[in-house]
């Protein structure tokens, strides 16, 4: 694991710190906020009475922020404390639907609309007197909608754009469905973060039995869009690779997309290995499961279906399913977006959890550092396999 003494934090701070996390991404907040008041405190008494330092070790960076609606559902955003000259990292979840509110009486469910018009509330209250503007979403909002194939909106540029126009200088994202998708922001920082390293460490602490080479391993991309996922971690663990794509029906729309009509396979022979199946995020799950039955037939031994994002649209029960049958053995997701309780206590789910890696972003842009060493797990990787093949074999 990068441990935060390896962080070069040479830089002054560009401002204090200060952490704002939107509702429902606030437990995300919290754990994130724990990790910088144990580390500064470790090491803040060396600025003690360095004034550039003011504010550098605190009891909280999190700061009070809240978004109450009226009786009509409108709503607004109203900052409890000053962030005068402070460099503010404003956390959101857009996936959170299990927030409520009333409206004229009836609970509605957060949507992702609301959620980002709740963080343009944020900004809006924050009145340009902070010192500079970061925005992590984790799941970047509107991201499926990134490229045009007929006459429709393009809404995720469309919401990077305005984030900028409304001051924000970084937006640090996961995973994103597309990167492409910064260049409607080119000249402001976006950075999309794969947690590869995170997924990798889940996989190892809940198997003790594994053999992570290219005759008992195998990485597999569901569709041609996840390829780049697959080859990345094929690379880094030295597997082969295989991928599906998918053969779609054009003449039809069923649910706003094309139906599938098969998934077709490219790559070795699957007999007898583990496979790691990858993808930026489980929807509905339906290519998943189907995916992980083709190469049930194939007779793979293991499946682990791995995603950035487990969405779970339309509930658990066919994963549960999948599960009893033998289809999947585990399903890895970060938290980095709403986990419901019955999702946690799945046997086959494999939480893989982020907090600390947001964290070290954080505390090294907070000192105007580079976050590319940070971004680039591999070392990491060989590292964690080199200790797990030596506890194996001891």
């Amino acid at each position: 694991m990068i441990r935060r003494n390896e962080r070069i934090l040479d830089n002054i701070p560009i401002g204090a710190l200060g952490i704002i996390a939107l509702d429902g991404c606030q437990e995300m907040g919290r754990k994130v906020n724990d990790y910088l008041v144990k580390w500064r405190r470790e090491d803040g008494h060396i600025h003690k009475n360095d004034v550039v330092y003011n504010g550098y070790e605190r009891d909280t960076y999190l700061i009070n922020a809240k978004v109450p609606r009226f009786g009509s559902g409108e709503a607004k955003g109203i900052i409890g404390e000053s962030v005068r000259g402070k460099d503010l990292y404003l956390m959101v979840d857009v996936c959170n639907y299990s927030l409520t509110y009333s409206l004229t009486g009836h609970i509605n469910h957060m949507s992702p609309d609301d959620h980002f018009q709740n963080l343009k509330r944020v900004i809006a209250a924050v009145g340009g007197k902070g010192r500079r503007l970061n925005v992590i979403m984790p799941f970047l909002y509107e991201s499926r909608q990134h490229k045009r194939s007929t006459r429709e909106s393009l809404d995720c540029a469309i919401a990077l754009q305005e984030l900028v126009r409304m001051g924000v200088e970084n937006i640090i994202t996961f995973d994103a469905h597309d990167p492409r998708v910064q260049n409607a922001i080119p000249l402001n920082g976006f950075e999309t973060v794969r947690p590869t390293y995170q997924i990798v460490k889940g996989l190892l602490s809940r198997y003790d039995d594994l053999q992570i080479d290219s005759d008992h391993m195998m990485a597999i991309s569901p569709d041609e869009g996840a390829t780049s996922r697959a080859v990345y971690l094929a690379n880094v663990l030295n597997l082969d690779m295989g991928m599906f794509y998918k053969r779609r029906d054009y003449t039809r729309m069923v649910g706003g997309r094309n139906p599938i009509i098969a998934h077709e396979f490219l790559g070795a022979s699957v007999e007898g290995k583990d496979v790691i199946i990858l993808d930026d995020m489980i929807s509905s799950g339906d290519s998943i499961l189907d995916v992980a039955k083709q190469l049930k037939q194939r007779k793979a031994k293991r499946i682990f279906a791995a995603a950035t994002f487990g969405l779970f649209t339309n509930g658990l029960d066919k994963f549960d399913q999948a599960y009893e049958e033998g289809l999947i053995d585990a399903i890895l997701t970060t938290n980095l977006i709403y986990q419901t309780p019955e999702l946690l206590e799945r046997p086959y789910y494999i939480s893989c959890d982020m907090s600390k890696y947001i964290a070290l972003m954080i505390d090294t842009l907070n000192h105007d550092g580079s976050i590319s060493s940070i971004l680039n797990p591999s070392e990491r990787i060989q590292q964690a396999l080199s200790e797990y093949n030596k506890a194996r074999n001891s």
